[in-house]
């Protein structure tokens, strides 16, 4: 099930926000990016950059993904592992809200994220 419209407005505000602050200088965005789509009840960041071997095809790599469990009124987090497949991100596998959420991908404790 998607989200209500003012799910989905509160979801966007709140992304809206992330980016502004951490996507890279303009100058380099066509170098590297920062994106997020928000699909049925999950919200994906990843990376945009040209491609190693074609740099004229755009690749997008994908960072974090948060997924909303209505029934139980939380946020899973995954990070995207180098076996290409998402994965819970422990400790906090799960939150209570999208700010959350981007909280825990700032923060990047381990690296998941990041790097």
């Amino acid at each position: 099930m998607a989200f209500s419209e003012s799910e989905l407005a509160q979801c966007e505000q709140a992304m809206a926000a992330y980016m502004k602050r951490r996507r890279p200088p303009e100058h380099i965005r066509n170098q590297v990016d920062l994106g997020y789509r928000i699909q049925d009840q999950s919200v994906e960041i990843f990376e945009i950059r040209p491609g190693w071997r074609n740099p004229d095809e755009i690749m997008e790599i994908p960072i974090a993904k948060s997924t909303y469990v209505r029934a139980r009124d939380v946020w899973k987090i995954y990070w995207w592992r180098s076996d290409m497949k998402w994965h819970p991100y422990d400790p906090d596998a799960e939150v209570d809200s999208i700010e959350a959420f981007l909280a825990v991908v700032d923060r990047d404790e381990y690296g998941c994220f990041f790097g």
